[in-house]
């Protein structure tokens, strides 16, 4: 039998060096696939990313979903910030939960709304941050 040293068997197996010394870390994955895996998973309805880019300095981006009771709301918020945490990015606030008809989540450069139906047509965000650059440019 004839004796292979190790780098050779790795390179054979299609492996780098090192590959199978210490903790290989996962690729970083953006906040929005993080947020928008996360309301996927808990099947949030009507899922909306805007961008508010240069119309407030408050987020580049908000994201509005919608929930089909004020437990799913709540479950669905939760389950955003818990998988935010474990992708390494930390809330800066979370507003809403006791009532859980709206929760906001304030993930810094992305805005997270999780409403009910009612509450959301109520208050019509999407129309309110939804401009086209035609209606910004005409506000103006």
């Amino acid at each position: 039998m004839r004796k292979v040293k190790a780098g050779a068997r790795r390179a054979a197996a299609g492996k780098p060096k090192g590959a199978g010394k210490g903790k290989v870390s996962p690729p970083k994955l953006s906040l929005r696939s993080v947020i928008l895996d996360a309301l996927a998973d808990m099947k949030a309805l009507e899922v909306k990313v805007l961008d508010v880019r240069g119309l407030t300095d408050i987020a580049d981006f908000m994201v509005i979903a919608s929930g089909t009771s004020d437990r799913h709301v709540r479950s669905v918020a939760q389950r955003v910030v818990e998988k935010t945490k474990q992708a390494g990015f930390r809330p800066h606030g979370v507003e809403g939960q006791q009532d859980s008809d709206w929760v906001l989540i304030d993930l810094h450069e992305m805005i997270v709304h999780v409403m009910l139906p009612r509450v959301r047509e109520f208050y019509g965000l999407e129309k309110l941050w939804d401009l086209s650059v035609t209606k910004r440019v005409a506000r103006a």
